[in-house]
């Protein structure tokens, strides 16, 4: 029998991404999902149990029923804005569920408990003002979201140490892109996310809003490094393998290594769409560093990770061809 996973969370953007991944390898996944931000439509012919992972009982019950090699937790909130305006939802639910999720594994320590690989962020280090931000940079979050990310890391390693799992704490930076053939995509209501606002904005005509001009960067605007879904998955892959092959513990930056500004990303957009994006300037979102751009030499050295989709065009070119075939996103006919 081929590996099995249990992907929490698996029904949303990234999640449902590594599911669909893992799937093609020959993995048998089964996601858990509460569907308040995921697709059922886009986990198609993979087991889904719709349920929250805070929900201890499910969650024990999944793990001592599915003799499960690893867990890939995607489950969580994270939209850096609303955690400023709601914090203790954002706790109770990204550091509240991983509690539920690491309670039930160390239950399970006599049977030999599951690896475990954690769906983290940049979110953790904060505006640290370094052009590349390695594993080793200090960790500030400057917003309530990027602290229950780190806050879960830290639950995760010390419950790892003690009841004997494996554990990956995966930090990626700024997700984009669809995979290959338009078939599955990015699909948030409302879609908080710079590349598919933008496509948005050149598909319909309408006016994107650009969240400050007056950062410490070349052009005024926020920097960020865009990393392919398609290659986050892949690197999950090879986290859960590197675990099951007997590493006990794994930081990682998931980075493509190269920044662009908003301002570089609506031309990217123009140059991939043929069409003029209007756009406007607002005020600076609370929580929202200057430059976030990942040094990945880590990730490449532990998994023998390289991104497929480096460049910006390309990912972006991806994410156009799901937005041009699902204008409405999985609600589309």
């Amino acid at each position: 029998m081929g590996r099995r996973a249990l992907i929490t969370g698996g029904a949303g953007y990234i999640g449902s991404h590594c599911a669909r991944a893992l799937a093609r390898e020959g993995w048998a996944v089964t996601v858990l999902d509460r569907l308040s931000t995921g697709h059922r439509e886009a986990v198609p012919g993979i087991p889904l149990v719709v349920g929250d992972v805070a929900d201890a009982p499910l969650v024990r019950g999944l793990l001592a029923n599915g003799a499960f090699d690893v867990v890939l937790h995607f489950a969580a909130m994270s939209l850096v804005g609303e955690s400023a305006s709601q914090p203790e939802t954002y706790w109770r639910n990204n550091v509240g569920g991983t509690l539920s999720l690491v309670e039930a594994m160390g239950a399970l320590s006599r049977a030999g408990p599951p690896a475990l690989v954690f769906s983290s962020s940049a979110a953790v280090y904060g505006d640290t003002g370094e052009e590349f931000i390695a594993e080793h940079a200090p960790l500030n979050p400057t917003s309530p979201y990027g602290d229950t990310k780190l806050a879960a890391e830290r639950l995760i390693r010390a419950a790892g140490a003690a009841r004997g799992f494996h554990c990956a704490c995966l930090r990626y930076f700024n997700a984009a892109g669809a995979e290959e053939g338009g078939a599955h995509g990015e699909d948030h209501h409302p879609e908080s996310h710079l590349i598919p606002r933008v496509l948005a904005a050149a598909r319909d005509g309408t006016e994107v809003e650009v969240f400050g001009d007056d950062y410490p960067t070349p052009d005024g605007a926020c920097v960020r490094d865009y990393v392919h879904v398609d290659d986050l998955a892949a690197a999950h892959r090879l986290a859960a393998e590197r675990l099951l092959e007997g590493e006990t513990s794994l930081t990682l930056n998931l980075g493509a290594g190269v920044g662009a500004s908003v301002w570089e990303v609506l031309a990217a957009v123009e140059s991939v769409t043929g069409r003029r994006v209007r756009r406007r300037v607002a005020p600076r979102r609370p929580g929202d560093p200057a430059r976030l751009v990942a040094r990945s030499d880590a990730a490449r050295e532990a998994l023998g990770w390289t991104p497929r989709h480096a460049d910006l065009l390309s990912i972006v070119a991806s994410a156009w061809e799901w937005h041009r075939a699902r204008p409405r996103g999985y609600a589309s006919p």
